[in-house]
């Protein structure tokens, strides 16, 4: 299935779960996803599972105090 991530398009199995995208992007340390506009808590990534056509975005905290996020590419 086509998905958008930050704002680029992939290419994931049907049936996969935001638990496994995230496994398969190597992504550490605390982030935020909002797939269409809704944020998911990190305690439901193995459980939503991605459907064609999502508009997935990932943010994740850098530290330094400034609060500020970064997008994440795909890869």
């Amino acid at each position: 299935m086509q998905v958008l991530i930050n704002g680029e398009t992939d290419t994931l199995e049907d049936g996969s779960s935001l638990a496994d995208l995230v496994n398969r992007l190597d992504i550490q340390g605390k982030i935020a996803v909002e797939i269409n506009g809704e944020i998911v808590p990190r305690s439901r990534f193995a459980t939503h599972l991605l459907q064609e056509g999502d508009r997935i975005e990932i943010v994740r905290a850098i530290g330094g105090g400034s609060g500020a996020g970064c997008l994440l590419k795909s890869e």
